[in-house]
């Protein structure tokens, strides 16, 4: 039997009840994510729980379709990232040879490029949608998964049963998926949620900074971007998404640490 520890079992909780609203988010906003419904930055109330916006929009609300924007670009991208990046990092670790090599310095041609930077490049000329964001995103990191995939890769495919494997002369795509990647799976599965942090951060600068999420489209760094200027009036409406990221965050990385914890090592394990 599986023990979790408290850490952990606080990360799954406060992780799976941000799951639950941004699954079922129509369900469970009081309104609609840009419907008016009072006054400017109005105080919390019975009506509206934590008060409203810049322009008068019930804040619960925002906060719970922001929610659900912001997890849905992050979880979209970071399963881009994976699956491109250790892809093609297990790919160059089995190939080796000029491959390996080709692969491996064009990752740090685009890795020497601060990720930041590289974005607003991007988007300065690129429609800002959601599917943009997913795209430049998931590419942009998964140099992150592929240094990793390829690291630990490189490891697995000196062992014995990867040999036996080429002897028997299975395929590349074989020795990836059939030898490779259950072995890996213990370190990649930590990274990602490390990975799912940085993307949550990522968007929510993108969109703070005004070429993320594009309003009338709510996600928690726009929430934070609409309503600064109330902090200069002791309004917290732009403290609200940023708790909601810290704790999000804080809850994944609970649950990464755990996950690490159990990795014995780099190779992985099939048991």
């Amino acid at each position: 039997m599986i023990r979790i520890p408290p850490a952990a079992l606080l990360g799954l909780f406060f992780t799976s009840i941000f799951f639950f609203c941004a699954i079922f988010a129509p369900w469970i906003a009081p309104y609609g994510m840009a419907e008016v419904v009072g006054d400017v930055w109005e105080p919390s109330s019975s009506e509206f729980l934590l008060g409203t916006d810049s322009i008068g929009r019930d804040l619960l609300s925002r906060m719970i379709w922001g929610g659900r924007t912001t997890i849905f670009i992050a979880t979209a991208a970071t399963i881009l990232s994976f699956v491109t990046g250790a892809t093609l990092g297990f790919f160059a670790a089995v190939s080796g040879g000029w491959v390996d090599q080709a692969l491996s310095r064009f990752i740090d041609l685009i890795m020497s490029i601060p990720s930041l930077i590289f974005a607003l490049v991007v988007l300065s000329v690129l429609p800002t949608t959601i599917l943009t964001l997913i795209v430049l995103m998931g590419l942009l990191d998964s140099t992150r998964v592929f240094r990793l995939a390829r690291a630990v890769a490189v490891d697995i495919t000196v062992m014995d049963y990867v040999e036996a494997a080429r002897l028997r002369g299975e395929k590349i795509g074989w020795i990836i998926f059939r030898e490779t990647l259950p072995n890996a799976l213990s370190p990649l599965v930590a990274e990602m949620g490390l990975r799912f942090i940085f993307m949550v951060l990522f968007v929510s600068t993108l969109s703070f900074l005004g070429l993320g999420v594009q309003p009338p489209q709510a996600d928690w760094g726009g929430i934070v971007k609409e309503n600064k200027e109330g902090i200069n009036y002791g309004i917290q409406a732009a403290l609200y998404p940023a708790y909601a990221i810290a704790t999000l965050c804080i809850s994944i990385n609970l649950i990464a640490d755990w996950v690490l914890s159990r990795t014995t090592s780099l190779k992985g394990g099939r048991g």
